[in-house]
């Protein structure tokens, strides 16, 4: 895949070091034709925060963080507060970190590492920025600490995450990224290769930590920014994405997180997630479920889906025109394409025209919304329907969709499926893994239905 379509970040690396002034020009030319866009330099000491200021102040794709690694807790005075103050009033300063806890090492006293990594935690609430945190062998002690010292008030990041999945949940529920460094390539890293599987990828970041944790099949040699991609690689293998789906969500998570810009999105109507281009055509739901994403933010696989306007046919096509290479065409943005029945007839017509693989993504109303049975205005325009079926009984899919058609809603949504078969050539019936939802009897209908059945991850719903 060329660099030039994807958008790396290496969200934490210590580049300034000896390690690199042979070859830093180089070393920066590689990551960018590897599609790396911005790289964040991470200071580990007063000497090192300031050479990252530097480095960030004399390159626009790098922004750097200040702080003192626990390494050196013991040493750390008044005044290195106040230059590390200092430093952070810099524009391109983006983070207080890293700062933390290591008693892996214990190269500094275990009281003196609480009581410096506390002052920082302060420090970045004062300035308002959020934290890089640095964690080994200290997990409770780093959460317990995060905690008493309302580090939620400016979030942050656990940077090269070694917890379990009970953490990194614990870790989001407290508004924190976790950051995936090159050690998710290695083989037996089973522990984080469940995390990075069962963490939804919008709280992921992802890292080198330059010039350590070198990725396979680099392992051994020095680490640098290009090779983040080796590690978004494997992510997107544990996650079913492609490289440039990662790329794209972790590289707009980091920007939300240290609150640089990203680059503006204009409105999306046409984007494309794994192998399938979608057409975000409308905001507005039959239902308003209340597992959907957009009541909490109208991205979706680092795509922006908040509509200015809902798009003409003419716009829908010419929107897709910046793709050419693509497996279908799925209706589905952060609305119900149904509402728009008209419009996904016109360019269904017209893509089909063009021999492509036309789907919908539905809520399974339409035939109450509309007043009809619109299936056979779909014949022969559509190849697949996707179906949002989500419960067995009309009770519990009242609660969970909000349907405004009372137990109508449900017995509309199940003659939907049944009448589809008759004018669509696949449809499928699909549910949500809300906790409590019981899956495999909403399995059983489906298929007393005559379609088939998709579970949908509760975690990755969007």
């Amino acid at each position: 895949m060329s660099s030039k379509t994807i958008n790396l970040t290496d969200s934490h690396a210590h580049i300034y070091g000896d390690e690199y002034h042979a070859d830093f020009d180089a070393m920066l030319a590689r990551a960018a034709e590897a599609g790396v866009k911005t790289i964040i330099a991470v200071g580990a000491d007063l000497e090192s925060s300031r050479q990252a200021v530097a480095l960030a102040e004399a390159h626009d794709n790098i922004y750097a963080a200040v702080g003192i690694h626990p390494h050196d807790a013991a040493g750390v005075a008044d005044s290195d507060y106040a230059a590390i103050e200092a430093l952070a009033s810099s524009s391109r300063v983006i983070a207080i970190g890293e700062i933390g806890l290591d008693f892996y090492r214990d190269r500094s006293p275990r009281p003196e590492q609480e009581a410096v990594f506390r002052q920082f935690i302060r420090l970045a609430r004062k300035l308002g920025k959020p934290v890089i945190i640095h964690d080994r062998d200290a997990h409770e002690r780093i959460m317990a600490i995060l905690e008493e010292e309302r580090a939620a008030e400016t979030g942050g990041v656990l940077h090269c995450f070694s917890g379990d999945v009970a953490m990194a949940q614990q870790c989001i529920a407290m508004g924190f990224y976790i950051s995936i460094p090159g050690t998710v390539t290695y083989a037996n890293n089973h522990q984080l290769h469940a995390v990075v599987k069962s963490v939804k990828i919008e709280h992921m970041l992802i890292e080198t930590d330059a010039p350590y944790l070198t990725p396979t099949p680099h392992r051994g040699k020095r680490n640098e920014p290009a090779y983040v991609r080796l590690t978004a690689e494997k992510v997107a293998e544990l996650k079913g994405l492609s490289l440039a789906d990662v790329a794209r969500i972790t590289s707009l998570n980091t920007a939300r997180l240290f609150r640089f810009d990203a680059g503006k999105q204009s409105e999306t109507i046409a984007y494309m997630i794994r192998d399938s281009l979608y057409l975000n055509i409308t905001n507005r739901c039959s239902n308003r479920c209340s597992f959907c994403a957009k009541f909490d933010d109208f991205s979706v696989k680092g795509h922006e889906l908040m509509l200015q306007h809902e798009p003409t046919a003419a716009e829908v096509l010419a929107a897709m025109e910046s793709y050419n290479t693509f497996r279908e065409v799925v209706f589905c943005g952060f609305g119900e394409p149904l509402l728009r029945l008209d419009l996904v007839k016109e360019v269904s017509a017209e893509l089909k025209r063009r021999g492509l693989k036309v789907r919908i993504n539905t809520d399974g109303q339409a035939n109450l919304v509309h007043g009809r049975n619109i299936l056979p205005e779909l014949s022969g325009l559509v190849d697949s329907l996707s179906v949002s079926l989500n419960a067995a009984d009309a009770s519990t899919y009242a609660a969970l969709c909000n349907t405004p058609y009372g137990d109508k809603g449900f017995e509309g949504v199940c003659e939907f499926l049944r009448s589809a078969t008759e004018h669509i050539p696949e449809v499928v019936a699909s549910a949500v893994t809300v906790p409590g939802v019981d899956i495999a009897a909403v399995r059983a209908l489906a298929e007393s239905l005559g379609v088939k059945f998709r579970e949908r991850e509760y975690a990755e719903v969007g």
